[in-house]
């Protein structure tokens, strides 16, 4: 199965893989991918995985789950846009956060604070990587790895072996990451009450959203479709300039191509700055994921200490893998509702 794709994206030909298997006549690679992802348990897991606020907080608060959909249906757009491989960005947006901790960043910060006490560390697009290749065993393909490697935005930052440029599809997903999570936390935001439609009003894309839109959820569409439009008739030209004409010419690159003007990034940035400021570090979010932290820290060190309390599949690694390594992806993987149901269990 062959699709016309621009000459700098990822063809469907080139898919591979580690372990070598046949090509199926109805599924491209990269469509496989998708649906190794879709039935994996660490993506069933998301649902109740922190995005902002936890999925207890109330039915229309975004989950880790929700996010993640959002980011691959507006991959798929971007790059549809693009004239880039779809599946490929759709595969990487998937798995890009299989390997978040419970209790949001916060709880991704103590487990490296933990991983660092034994000369290691713990980066959640990392630990995407090592879910699907080491605890799921997914055998995806290697563009798809390399995706998932390089995937970078302000929370994310791993620490890839390759210093090549991620493919196009990959940027898209780092663009898309970044839309979706603004688009929703506004939302998300206004509706916790940590914020209020006046005061957001001091911030340029939200005010300009409003002189045209009807209605708060007006406002966001106009918002996210600016960005898009904005990200994909920028990137065009990024490419033009710099001469793209193949998968090796964006490889070589010092700089990521997909990105948004220079005016549209000031006003991207000034409505993350805002939702840091009133929502990502109110009392409302940070509370419960500080609470989420003295959790995770009591499950390490119980874990450590009783490893045989962990489900069987953890269990017989400890014949042959460092303990802290063993733990560290038990709770990795673990639900917010799983780790304080373990932490009640055990914190007698």
């Amino acid at each position: 199965m062959e699709n016309e794709f621009s000459s700098y994206a990822i063809q469907d030909s080139g898919s591979v893989r580690r372990v070598v298997e046949d090509d199926d006549p109805n599924r491209t690679g990269f469509q496989i991918d998708c649906h190794r992802i879709l039935f994996c348990n660490s993506f069933s897991r998301l649902g109740n995985k922190t995005q902002v606020l936890r999925p207890a907080h109330g039915d229309h608060y975004r989950n880790r789950l929700i996010h993640t959909l959002y980011v691959a249906t507006n991959s798929i757009d971007i790059a549809g846009r693009l004239n880039l491989n779809k599946d490929l960005a759709n595969a990487i947006a998937l798995a890009h956060d299989l390997g978040h901790a419970p209790y949001g960043h916060k709880g991704e910060e103590v487990l490296n604070e933990i991983m660092e006490k034994y000369g290691s560390r713990f980066e959640h697009n990392e630990q995407s990587l090592w879910t699907v290749k080491k605890i799921e065993n997914l055998n995806l393909s290697e563009e798809v790895l390399d995706g998932l490697d390089k995937h970078r935005t302000e929370y994310d930052n791993p620490q890839s072996q390759n210093d090549k440029m991620p493919s196009l599809e990959a940027q898209v997903v780092n663009a898309a990451d970044e839309i979706s999570y603004l688009y929703h936390d506004i939302d998300d935001g206004i509706r916790a009450g940590a914020f209020t439609v006046e005061e957001l009003n001091s911030v340029v894309l939200w005010a300009d959203s409003m002189k045209t839109a009807k209605d708060v959820s007006g406002a966001r569409s106009i918002i996210m479709k600016s960005m898009i439009s904005d990200l994909v008739s920028n990137t065009k030209k990024v490419l033009e300039i710099n001469d793209i004409q193949k998968v090796e010419d964006v490889y070589n690159q010092s700089i990521e191509l997909v990105k948004f003007s220079d005016d549209m990034q000031i006003k991207v940035d000034e409505l993350r700055n805002f939702l840091f400021e009133k929502f990502y570090n109110s009392k409302l979010v940070t509370d419960y994921n500080e609470h989420g932290m003295d959790i995770i820290k009591f499950l390490f060190d119980y874990y450590i200490e009783n490893g045989n309390s962990m489900s069987s599949e953890y269990t017989k690694r400890l014949e042959n893998e460092e303990r802290y390594v063993v733990v560290k992806d038990y709770i990795a993987g673990m639900t917010d509702r799983y780790a304080l149901e373990q932490y009640n269990k055990y914190n007698g």
